[in-house]
Formats: structure tokens, sequence, C-alpha cells
């Protein structure tokens, strides 16, 4: 049964290939979001630059709105990437314009449509255990649609292919963010109970999806 979880979001690769946790926080996001707000949302997960996939900027189109008609689903989707300042540099940052309404995209990993796996992850719920952006992720079910509306206004459509549930410390990371066997969109938030002593829950819940 699910107990009163606040603000579960999913921190990004970890060094020692542990997915990061979640935590509570009634802190109000800004534009940009310091490393103490991080602090408070989050149980962060260090990262290094010899992990994480890398991408150089450039003109290619990149992902504006996630789509899944299943749950009603309709977010924008912000551009995150890895904090460099603050006490947490080396952590994945999450969607600091509309935190529980949009969802992120990781920006220096792959894009969607491209071969590799694109990575979006979102909310559960937000202070208070109010439903959050993904919270009707768990609903979805093989062969869902899911779709990413592109900066070219190009509509990428993926099909769901698993759910899958993991204690943080069994995520398959290489699943996850690396596998380059074909062109998958994966989606990740939290799940299970909350863990006060841990600030984090005991699952994550990813949803992996390929190009229809």
């Amino acid at each position: 049964m699910r107990v009163a979880r606040q603000l579960c979001y999913l921190a990004a690769l970890v060094l020692v290939l542990v997915l990061g946790g979640c935590g509570p926080s009634a802190a109000t996001p800004s534009a940009a979001v310091p490393a103490s707000t991080i602090r408070e949302a989050t149980t962060p997960a260090t990262v290094t630059s010899t992990i994480l996939p890398t991408r150089a900027r450039n003109a290619k189109a990149t992902p504006s709105r996630l789509l899944i008609p299943a749950i009603n689903l309709d977010a924008a989707v912000e551009e995150v990437g890895i904090l460099s300042n603050g006490a947490f540099a080396g952590d994945m940052a999450t969607p600091s314009r509309n935190p529980w309404e949009h969802v992120g995209w990781y920006d220096s990993g792959t894009r969607p449509g491209e071969r590799g796996s694109a990575v979006i992850d979102g909310h559960l719920d937000r202070p208070g255990g109010f439903p959050a952006v993904f919270w009707h992720l768990r609903q979805l079910h093989v062969d869902d649609a899911v779709s990413v509306v592109m900066s070219n206004g190009k509509k990428l459509t993926f099909r769901v292919t698993r759910v899958a549930y993991y204690p943080p410390q069994a995520a398959p990371l290489q699943d996850i963010f690396g596998n380059s066997g074909g062109i998958y969109l994966n989606l990740i938030t939290c799940a299970g109970d909350w863990i006060p002593s841990q600030h984090q829950t005991t699952l994550r819940l990813v949803v992996y999806t390929v190009l229809a």
C-alpha cells in the first residue's frame, strides 16, 4: 500500500550504479534551482563525466512535448543536464520552470529518434502527496503509445515494450541509459513506499518503449 510520499523524483546515473532517491521538499521552485533546493528535493546521486554520455550541442531538433494518450498526459519537456555548481555538483538537474507538470529529458544523452536510449524522467507527486506529472505512469501497458513532439514539429511515436519496477540498487543502468541496440525512449519515476529514514521510495518505475 502507498504511504505518504512527498516529492518523489528519480536522480540519474550513479557512480556506484545505484539510481538516486526521492525526498520531501516544501521549497518553492524558482527558474534556477539552487543546490539547497536540490538537497531538500531529492537524495542526490553522485555521478562523474566518465559515466555519463555526453553530446555536443548543435542545431538538431530536441523534444518539446511528451504525449501519452492512455493516461491523458500532455507535458512540456525541459532539457536537463548535470549540475555544475554547489554542494551537489555532478548531480542530474530537475525540471525547473514547472517541476510538477513538466518532464525532464537528459540532454547530454540520446535524442528521441536517434539510435540509443533517450531518457525522460518526472515527478510522481508533489509536496503534500498530490499527483504530479508521472502519477499515472504506472497505469501504462505493453503496446500503449508514447509520442514525442520535436522542436521541428516532427512527431515520433513509440510503443511500450515493458513496465518494470526495481529496487534502487538493482536498477539496470545499462538497459535504461545505455542500450544502443535500437531506438528507445525510457521513462522513469519513483514507486513503492516512502522510507523517511532514507529520504527515498522503495522502488523505481521504468517504462521501456521502442520507436514504432
